[in-house]
């Protein structure tokens, strides 16, 4: 019987000789294709994403980790404090993605402004709500209280939509969010309490409490003003609608192989438990 470690003894030299020459070269062209191809990552720009400070970008925090470790993406988030400028730096080119938006704003911005900008996953629902320094519950708002609503058309309409399903005032037919039929106090038909409305910018609405018997608040503004929408609100949506923020890009980029992979990360189980865990049921996972 031949023994295994004298085999190589039997062979030909000059295949010997082939095999000690040629090896190392392999060899060594793995390992510079594996440098370059590590130069080219580190080379490569990152993804410049846009998030509304609070919520938004604390996840996004969250989203960037698996991103970069699972994808070998590199990510650059940047913040901004309203809802106006992600979208208009997104169309511009200046950002690549943004998240902080519902589908029914979106569809406004797209519509008033002419970006070509599309929605690609769902990311949290933020409910919004009432919340009030004067009165513990909704029902105790007295005949003529002045309520403070966002001035954005598809926030000022998600409010008044939640007010109509209380049964608080009535709405002409065909309001429509989804579509951009939003509604404004003008198109209230009915209002028995005599409700005023004040329009203001939905980042300042925190600031009003101590002006208005009521001010609407989304869930991202609220958080960031030390309030807890699952427990300080005197009405809030019950998160079951149209209103779950999403991840926007251009158009031209929908169907690149990153913005997959950003939807994938977001969507991770890492994530989903890091907004469980986070916001204790202030805002839910809409995957």
């Amino acid at each position: 019987m031949k023994r295994p470690g004298r085999q190589l003894q039997n062979k030909d030299p000059a295949i010997v000789q082939r095999c000690s020459i040629h090896l190392p070269r392999v060899l060594l062209c793995a390992f510079l294709a594996m440098v370059m191809s590590a130069a080219a990552h580190a080379e490569a720009p990152a993804l410049k994403i846009g998030v509304t400070s609070g919520p938004h970008e604390e996840i996004f925090e969250a989203v960037k980790k698996v991103a970069e470790r699972d994808y070998g993406l590199r990510i650059k988030i940047v913040s901004f404090n309203d809802y106006i400028q992600p979208d208009a730096a997104l169309d511009a080119g200046d950002l690549d993605a943004n998240s902080y938006q519902h589908r029914p704003f979106l569809a406004s911005q797209v519509r008033a402004r002419g970006y070509k900008l599309v929605g690609i996953g769902r990311t949290w629902i933020g409910p919004i709500g009432l919340y009030s320094k004067r009165y513990r519950k909704f029902a105790e708002l007295p005949d003529g209280a002045t309520i403070g609503i966002p001035n954005d058309p598809a926030n000022e309409s998600r409010i008044l939509l939640l007010l109509q399903k209380e049964g608080s005032i009535r709405l002409r037919q065909g309001i429509d969010p989804v579509t951009g039929v939003n509604a404004t106090p003008l198109d209230i038909t009915d209002n028995p309490k005599h409700f005023r409305f004040k329009e203001v910018d939905a980042a300042q609405l925190p600031r009003t409490l101590d002006d208005f018997d009521a001010t609407t608040v989304n869930a991202d503004y609220a958080i960031k003003a030390g309030l807890n929408p699952a427990k300080d609100t005197i009405l809030r949506e019950d998160g079951s609608g149209v209103y779950a923020c999403l991840i926007a890009v251009r158009e031209q980029d929908a169907k690149k192989p990153w913005v997959q992979q950003i939807v994938a990360a977001y969507q991770s189980p890492e994530v989903r438990q890091f907004i469980l865990s986070r916001y204790q049921g202030a805002i839910i996972p809409a995957f």
